[in-house]
């Protein structure tokens, strides 16, 4: 889906982007001052956004509202929480990439009512207004995360050890060795409470802290996305979140989901980022809107796969979205008035 052509964001902050994944920005998020009163963070919460990498908003959306996409996830996959037996179901693999997904608990779900409810929330979008301060906002459109104890079908040992490259427990977003990093945000939404023996996210905040110092001391042919680093200086540390907290992290902040190593409990978590949006990218805008509306799985990224036995667009209407929503996805320009815009037409795309 990306193209080499850069769209520019219609916010007043200039932010560039070929695929809506990462962004060029005249200042890095980090050192970003804001133009716009904060929203959702505190003072210090965005202080501590800038200084470690990270932020939690505590109940973005209900816990209520979390434990129905907790719920769903487990009646999505056909596991039933209360039979640790059925939470390892045997089942063909379509690709290493299929078993790897497996292993770490991905949902393949993508636009069930349930997490378009979550992506239109006004207080989870106020949260990436704050740290982009940025209103002209795209959302992902991701999945879920149900990640059972690692062990028979869904033990990390069915996955190749490598010593370089993509590390599930640690690893950065963007090449950190190039001169100028591209910007990213991602963001969780925890639909269980945090365990340490569960695992889940974790994060190298000190790192972040120090990232540009400690890359100047750096061998040159260094790992780009992984660090090599002492946990015993940089330690890794796992937030602590209850059903419904949101929290956002830079993609220059190291971080990766640990292992569950309990005996029978379950971390539960949705995937979900904002970002400037590209109303230029026609392509990509109409991809976005199919998407939705076919329930088709996005094309965005070649992780992606959708459910292998029965495709969600064979059990669910489409969503319906609020005026946010409709803005969110692309279907509705941020340069108009939703009653001046209409679903499929092209006027959306224009306003960069």
């Amino acid at each position: 889906m990306s193209q080499d052509f850069l769209h520019r964001s219609p916010s007043d902050i200039p932010y560039f982007s070929a695929n809506a994944e990462t962004y060029l920005a005249q200042t890095p998020l980090r050192d970003l001052t804001k133009s716009r009163p904060l929203r959702v963070l505190s003072e210090e919460d965005f202080a501590h956004w800038q200084t470690y990498g990270y932020v939690v908003v505590r109940e973005a959306i209900s816990p209520a509202a979390a434990r129905e996409l907790l719920d769903f996830a487990w009646d999505f996959q056909g596991l039933d929480p209360g039979r640790p037996e059925t939470w390892y179901p045997q089942r063909e693999y379509r690709s290493d990439l299929d078993r790897d997904l497996h292993v770490y608990g991905f949902v393949e779900a993508y636009h069930h009512q349930l997490l378009w409810d979550s992506r239109q929330s006004q207080r989870v979008y106020d949260a990436f207004v704050d740290v982009w301060d940025c209103e002209e906002l795209w959302v992902s459109l991701d999945r879920l995360n149900l990640n059972p104890p690692n062990v028979g079908n869904r033990d990390r040992a069915l996955i190749p050890h490598t010593d370089t490259g993509f590390d599930i427990e640690l690893h950065w977003d963007v090449d950190t060795t190039l001169s100028v990093p591209p910007q990213r945000v991602q963001g969780i939404i925890a639909l269980t409470q945090t365990r340490p023996e569960l695992g889940g996210f974790q994060c190298a905040p000190e790192l972040f802290r120090v990232l540009e110092r400690w890359k100047a001391l750096q061998p040159a042919d260094r790992d780009p996305i992984r660090p090599d680093v002492d946990r015993a200086v940089f330690p890794v540390v796992q937030p602590q979140l209850n059903p419904g907290d949101l929290l956002i992290f830079n993609g220059l902040l190291a971080h990766g989901v640990g292992p569950n190593v309990s005996e029978n409990g379950v971390r539960a978590a949705q995937y979900l980022a904002m970002m400037p949006a590209l109303e230029s990218h026609e392509r990509l805008r109409r991809s976005r809107i199919d998407s939705w509306r076919e329930l088709s799985t996005p094309d965005w990224n070649a992780t992606l796969l959708g459910d292998a036995i029965r495709h969600e667009s064979l059990r669910y209407p489409a969503a319906t979205l609020n005026p946010l929503g409709r803005r969110l996805l692309g279907l509705d320009s941020w340069g108009v008035t939703t009653s001046e815009s209409t679903i499929g037409e092209p006027a959306c795309a224009g306003s960069a």
